[in-house]
């Protein structure tokens, strides 16, 4: 690994022992727990697919759908929330694959996963768009893309429009939906959050066909 990403790697290792305090990173609140269910479950095949879960921190979204039945390969940049990961996977009774390596350049077989799955992870790489390219490699032909990015009041982020046009710059529709609702996030939030999703390659002529919902409950 290079400085930067060792850099990033002690930052995320340092903050792994109080990671899961926050209410969407540890998924210990049962309300909470079960909203990212009730999001994430439809988008989902209904068949034993293989996830692909990039910048997995502690795991809690890996052990989610692993004890829905899909096969997880999560990857982190920390060695510690790998750690933390295959612990709660453990826990759980799962056989969910996990892996110290960069979400950037995942070192994962290409064109063998049904979901490519990443949780405000996106926005913090080098190279966002290349980063995606990569990340889509990893699909299986219809492959579902899953993006939950944000923009947030400090400035960083990625707002919607942004990360659809990374999806586009691929060749990929997709649907962007607004996730404002304080059962995701265990508090009132008053900056961007959203889900991007993408099946599936489409014909160019319909790359403007994107839609843009809110979320309800």
């Amino acid at each position: 690994m290079d400085a930067v990403t060792n850099d990033v790697r002690e930052y995320w290792d340092n903050a792994a022992a109080t990671f899961d305090e926050a209410a969407d990173h540890g998924l210990l609140d049962p309300s909470v727990r079960a909203a990212w269910s009730r999001m994430l479950m439809p988008l989902l095949p209904v068949h034993r697919a293989t996830v692909a879960d990039l910048g997995c921190g502690t795991g809690s979204l890996s052990v989610l759908l692993g004890e829905a039945g899909y096969e997880v390969t999560g990857l982190d940049v920390a060695p510690l929330m790998i750690a933390a990961a295959r612990q709660k996977a453990l826990a759980a009774g799962l056989t969910s694959t996990f892996v110290v390596g960069d979400a950037s350049a995942p070192d994962l077989p290409p064109s063998s996963f049904d979901v490519v799955l990443g949780r405000h992870v996106l926005w913090a790489l080098p190279d966002p768009a290349a980063a995606l390219g990569r990340w889509i490699a990893l699909l299986r032909p219809e492959g579902l893309l899953l993006l939950i990015e944000g923009h947030w009041d400090t400035g960083a982020g990625l707002a919607a429009q942004e990360t659809l046009a990374l999806v586009r710059r691929h060749g990929r529709d997709a649907t962007v939906v607004r996730l404002v609702e304080p059962e995701f996030w265990g508090r009132e939030i008053t900056d961007e959050r959203y889900l991007v999703s993408s099946r599936g390659s489409v014909d160019r002529g319909h790359a403007n066909a994107t839609t843009d919902t809110q979320r309800t409950r």
